[in-house]
């Protein structure tokens, strides 16, 4: 079995920062993709970030320039940073990895529980 708890969710004014951390534990052979996902209050969940496991990154649009992603492989964990937070940033932030169990597995996809982000204006 594969577990993702996050950690660092809270409250922030408008022009704070926060960082999130998703540590990964359990039958693991390796971690492909890693990656944050949010959902607003009545929206579909969407990509904030994600980063493959040699380094390429992904964002989208509205969090450029103000979040970075980044992972230490050898701790199966991935980092948000997020600076210059907003309002419309508020969401609870999932943590999504794919994760090869053993040797000659396919990858599967894990999610964590997700953490609550609020920022308040």
């Amino acid at each position: 079995q594969v577990q993702l708890v996050e950690s660092g969710g809270g409250l922030v004014q408008a022009g704070g920062s926060l960082r999130l951390a998703c540590a990964a534990s359990g039958t693991i052979s390796s971690i492909d993709d890693m990656g944050w996902y949010r959902q607003a209050p009545g929206k579909q969940r969407e990509l904030a970030a994600d980063i493959t496991r040699g380094g390429s990154i992904n964002y989208a649009e509205s969090v450029k320039g103000r979040f970075t992603i980044s992972r230490d492989n050898a701790k199966n964990t991935v980092y948000l940073q997020m600076n210059s937070l907003k309002p419309e940033d508020t969401a609870v932030y999932y943590c999504n990895a794919n994760v090869v169990r053993w040797r000659g597995d396919y990858g599967l996809d894990y999610w964590g529980k997700g953490t609550l982000v609020t920022v308040s204006s």
